[in-house]
C-alpha cells in the first residue's frame, strides 16, 4: 500500500541521515572543532554584552585572557587524551567490547545511551567527586575561584582537574564500548553547554525554569558558583539537569543572591596565575572536606 511504501521511504531516509551523522563525527577535524569552540564562545560573548545578568566591574580582556590560558593547558591535555583514545576506540571495535556491544540496538538509541552515560559518569559523577575528595577539590577550587563568572569560566580548569575529567570520560567510553562518533558528538554538545551555562546572561525566568526541567541553564549553574555551601555543592550537571533532580542535588533560588568565588580563598588573587596553579599544593588553603 501507499502508506506502507511511505513508511519504508521515511525509514530509509532516517537511516541514511543517521549514517551521515555517524560519518561526520567519525571524520570531524581539529579545525572544525576549534571553529565550533570559538563560534560558541563568540555567541555567548554577544549575549553577555546584550543581556547580562550581572554588571561585572572588571577588565574583561584581562579576565578572559587568564581563563583562556587555562584553556590552552586543557587543549594540550585534550590532544594527549585524543591520541590515547585512538587506541581505546580501535581496541573496542576489534574486540566488540562494552555494554553497547551486548545487544543490537537502533543507532539512535545507542547514541542516546552513549550521551546519557557520558553525561552521568563522565561529568556528573566525577564532578561530584571533585567536590567530595579533598585532593581533587583543591584542584577544582581553581574553577570556583573566579569572582566574575562569565562564558570563559567554563574553560578555567586546573590541568589536574581537567585531566581527571578526561580520564573519567575515557573510562566511560571503555566500559560502555562507545564508538568514536558518539563520543565526538557528545563532546561537541558539551562544548556549547560549557560556555552557555557559565555565560553571564539574563534569560526570562519562566523560560529558564522551563528549560531547567531537563537541561542545565545559565542561572541553574550559577548557583553552583556561589561562594559558600550548600549552594556550591549543588547543580553538578553538565548538559542534563535530571541527574541533579534524581540524586537530590538540584537547587533553584534567586539568582541575584549569588556571590561568586570561594570564601576560603582570597578573591583578590583570582587572576593571579601562579597562585591559582599552586592551589592544589598550598597547605594554607582550607577545604572543609
Amino acid at each position: 500500500s501507499d502508506v506502507y511504501k511511505r513508511q519504508v521511504l521515511y525509514l530509509v531516509i532516517f537511516i541514511e541521515y543517521m549514517m551521515r551523522f555517524i560519518h561526520f563525527f567519525e571524520q570531524i577535524t581539529t579545525v572544525q572543532k576549534l571553529s565550533w569552540v570559538f563560534g560558541c564562545l563568540f555567541f555567548c560573548w554577544l549575549l553577555e554584552s546584550g543581556i547580562p545578568l550581572f554588571k561585572h566591574s572588571y577588565n574583561k580582556w584581562k579576565h578572559d585572557g587568564i581563563n583562556l590560558v587555562f584553556f590552552s593547558f586543557s587543549a594540550i591535555i585534550n590532544l594527549v587524551i585524543g591520541m590515547l583514545a585512538v587506541g581505546v576506540f580501535v581496541w573496542i571495535d576489534a574486540m566488540q567490547f562494552g555494554l553497547l556491544h551486548l545487544v543490537v540496538l537502533p543507532v539512535w538509541l545507542e547514541v542516546l545511551i552513549a550521551v546519557m552515560a557520558l553525561d552521568l559518569f563522565g561529568q556528573y559523577v566525577i564532578h561530584f567527586m571533585l567536590h567530595r575528595v579533598k585532593w581533587m577539590w583543591k584542584m577544582h577550587m581553581v574553577h570556583h575561584s573566579d569572582t566574575q563568572v562569565d562564558a570563559t569560566t567554563g574553560t578555567r580548569h586546573h590541568p589536574g582537574d581537567y585531566l581527571t575529567r578526561e580520564l573519567m570520560g575515557l573510562l566511560t567510553v571503555f566500559f560502555f564500548g562507545i564508538p568514536v562518533a558518539y563520543w565526538a558528538f557528545y563532546r561537541i554538545c558539551s562544548i556549547f553547554f560549557t560556555y552557555w551555562t557559565h555565560a553571564n546572561i539574563n534569560l526570562p525566568i519562566g523560560l529558564e525554569k522551563l528549560m531547567a526541567m531537563v537541561l542545565v541553564t545559565p542561572n541553574m549553574h550559577k548557583f553552583h558558583h556561589h561562594f559558600e555551601r550548600p549552594w556550591t555543592d549543588r547543580n553538578f550537571g553538565n548538559i542534563f539537569s535530571i541527574w541533579d533532580r534524581i540524586f537530590g542535588t538540584f537547587i533553584y533560588e534567586n539568582p541575584k543572591a549569588i556571590k561568586f568565588g570561594l570564601y576560603t580563598l582570597d578573591g583578590r588573587r583570582d587572576e593571579d596565575l601562579s597562585y591559582q596553579l599552586g592551589l592544589p599544593f598550598n597547605k594554607n588553603i582550607k577545604t572543609d572536606n
